[in-house]
């Protein structure tokens, strides 16, 4: 069996990083990894080799869900019949300034 074949029968884990403290984590990339307890050692190991990191998620690929490119339109439109998420109607006080 070839490490290639024996690579692709492992679960696919996205890994996400969080640099500092107060920040949001971030794509790092990918790996392949027999459960969640091997793929985080394996994502700290890869992605944080130089104490970058203080935080790190790792997700299944196949658990991870969102939306297409193509449904773009058809996703984010009902949004637009909610006029209370447009403040084009609301007085704002002089005091306040720019938003």
């Amino acid at each position: 069996m070839s490490e290639n074949s024996t690579e692709s029968e492992l679960p696919l884990y996205e890994v996400f990083i969080r640099s500092k403290n107060g920040l949001h984590h971030k794509h790092a990339g990918s790996l392949h990894a027999p459960d969640a307890e091997m793929a985080l050692t394996n994502a700290r190991d890869v992605y944080t080799r130089r104490s970058e990191g203080v935080s790190i998620w790792v997700v299944k690929a196949t658990d991870v869900v969102a939306s297409s490119p193509e449904d773009k339109g058809n996703f984010y439109e009902p949004n637009d019949d909610k006029l209370y998420r447009h403040p084009t109607f609301y007085n704002i006080p002089d005091e306040v300034g720019h938003m």
